[in-house]
């Protein structure tokens, strides 16, 4: 079920924005349901922490009279601990709008307070938008690693995992390599060997690697090159056995990309 958030310091205007999305989502039957509406970010931001599922929607007053968290500062930490969920900014100030991109927070949408019936209906295009996001990826479930910790969801695309790596100067802290960022996390990786498909791979103790992104193997070096240059270590115990995984798969990855030797 997607949990719906509302932060609005404004009375009065918290009451229609909790009329609105508990109608829609009655109306529309929505998978959806109304988790938190508050005032106050720093208890939006407990719940998010301890108790959000993940990919929640959030209705953000920009204008928060809190004395250490505006809506964009609240924007940044749910970030921390909900990556993939949507944020939607809700304001008098439209001059204030690139201040999204500024704290990279990659709102869905921003409305402004000028005309209720307009910010009626743009709070029911973002839940319609989200529902059908939501579902698709649902239908998808098996393309997604999925994992949350106490300090986070994690939710990233198998494909856009390049490796896994554990944190040398932490123990029990492991990073995962994406596509273009990078996230470290809580645990370790005997515990998370049985949560990826058949292309990833444990090389050594200290990495599991996606093998669709290796460039090329070291055999003798006991080095694999990522396509994004990145080196993974290959033990001399797995070596033998990768090394036949590889073959298996006409030495290429499973988009028939060759691995060079």
């Amino acid at each position: 079920m997607i949990e719906v958030f509302i932060c609005e310091d404004e009375v009065n205007q918290r009451s229609e924005l909790v009329k609105h999305v508990e109608n829609y989502i009655m109306m529309e039957n929505f998978d959806m349901e109304l988790a938190l509406s508050t005032g106050d970010p720093e208890e939006l931001l407990s719940y998010v922490q301890f108790g959000g599922e993940g990919m929640g929607l959030y209705f953000l007053d920009v204008d928060l009279k809190h004395p250490r968290l505006d809506g964009l500062e609240l924007a940044q930490k749910i970030r921390e601990y909900d990556p993939r969920g949507f944020i939607v900014f809700i304001t008098t100030h439209a001059e204030l709008s690139y201040l999204t991109f500024t704290y990279k927070v990659e709102a869905m949408d921003y409305i402004i307070k000028d005309d209720f019936d307009k910010v009626r209906n743009r709070i029911f295009d973002c839940m319609r938008s989200v529902e059908e996001r939501v579902g698709r990826e649902r239908k998808e479930v098996g393309k997604f690693f999925t994992m949350k910790t106490d300090e986070k969801v994690i939710h990233e695309l198998y494909d856009d995992i390049l490796f896994l790596s554990t944190l040398k100067t932490k123990a029990r802290r492991i990073i995962l390599h994406g596509q273009d960022r990078q996230i470290e996390f809580y645990g370790t990786l005997k515990s998370l060997e049985d949560s990826f498909d058949e292309r990833f791979y444990k090389t050594h103790r200290a990495f599991i690697v996606n093998t669709d992104k290796i460039e090329s193997v070291n055999y003798v070096n006991g080095i694999i090159t990522m396509v994004n240059q990145e080196e993974c270590l290959l033990s001399t115990r797995a070596s033998k056995d990768f090394r036949e995984f590889i073959r298996r798969r006409g030495g290429k990855t499973q988009n028939s990309r060759p691995i060079s030797e």
